[in-house]
């Protein structure tokens, strides 16, 4: 019988332990042996069955041969790898060197053991790589292409465009198999904040319909102009289902030059997001944001892409959220209702 070993970085975090889930659950993915690593040991997915093959490793890929480390497991080589670890766009920001040292030297480290191991395989690994729209800066065209040019004013940005570059250059010499997907931000994150720049705009939703407080750090009050900063976001679940999608794609689908796809997203302000939350949590809801105004957090945000064109990526098969940011809101209270966030 044969199994698929998929190996998942950064599987401690909020969106790579939604991805570990949806494999297991993945129809096209039987037979699974899944590896997750974190450098704190990461969980079990919550709904595994009790069949399912998982292995948890702590491992820390800034330090010489952990990384190879994650190819010798009792599952052998895998044959796909989910690079989703890292530091956050303001973590990148505030500490330049080590957001240099995670999320380009190991991330590197990462594809050069794929590419080791990957030749005693019939085939290239698969090599899937979650980036961001944090690649973009600097003037910027009203709607992104794929054909426009990425300029980082970030770190975080430059870290990942870097990446992107060596998964290109790899997958065009035949050395793994890779998928790229630009993510948009993504709302609402349940679970505590974390260091990206964009943390706030799942904060101010996910605290107040939990009846706390959040902090907005763009703007003085309701009535500030910066509220109508336009972002471009996808809901978890859909940048769920793309990730998963992508390791299904057939290589021969992307262009010889680029593996590097806009995932799906919809633009809404962020006082579109407040307006959502007041209708689906009430004024109640609304009170329990504070504003307190820090220009590094604008900036970056400000520098990120707003609006994207969808079609090349439609086109390969991902998907988009419908309905803007109101659904989303309506479904993070059915989850907090449940107990789910």
């Amino acid at each position: 019988m044969s199994t698929n070993v998929v190996l998942v970085t950064g599987a401690g975090g909020f969106l790579a332990s939604l991805v570990a889930q949806a494999l297991l659950e993945d129809p096209q993915t039987p037979n699974i042996r899944l590896i997750i690593t974190d450098v704190v040991e990461p969980r079990n997915p919550t709904k595994a069955s009790d069949t399912a093959d998982i292995l948890t490793v702590k491992a820390d890929l800034t330090k010489p041969g952990e990384t190879d480390s994650l190819f010798h497991t009792r599952f052998g080589i895998p044959d796909t790898v989910y690079c989703m670890h890292g530091i956050m766009s303001r973590g990148s920001e505030d500490n330049f060197d080590f957001g240099l040292k995670v999320n380009v030297d190991s991330v590197r480290e990462l594809l050069q053991a794929t590419r080791k191991y990957g030749s005693q395989l019939k085939h290239p690994i698969k090599f899937i790589f979650t980036s961001s729209c944090a690649v973009y800066g600097g003037p910027q065209p009203h709607i992104i292409t794929p054909e426009t040019v990425a300029t980082p004013e970030g770190a975080y940005g430059l870290g990942k465009l870097t990446s992107e570059l060596f998964i290109n250059e790899f997958s065009r010499r035949g050395y793994v198999d890779g998928r790229v997907l630009r993510l948009p931000t993504i709302a609402i994150r349940s679970g505590a904040p974390t260091g990206a720049s964009s943390s706030f705009m799942s904060g101010i939703v996910r605290e107040p319909l939990k009846g706390l407080p959040a902090t907005c750090p763009v703007g003085t009050d309701l009535s500030s102009p910066e509220l109508d900063l336009p972002v471009w976001f996808s809901s978890p679940e859909t940048v769920t289902h793309n990730l998963i999608y992508a390791k299904h794609i057939s290589s021969s689908a992307f262009p010889k030059h680029t593996r590097v796809v806009c995932a799906p997203g919809f633009t809404a302000t962020i006082r579109e997001e407040i307006e959502a939350l007041r209708q689906v949590g009430g004024e109640e809801a609304l009170r329990l944001i504070k504003f307190e105004d820090d220009p590094p957090t604008k900036r970056l945000v400000d520098s990120w892409p707003q609006r994207f064109d969808n079609t090349y990526a439609l086109s390969l098969g991902f998907k988009a959220d419908k309905g803007g940011i109101l659904p989303i809101v309506e479904k993070f209270k059915k989850d907090v209702e449940a107990g789910r966030a």
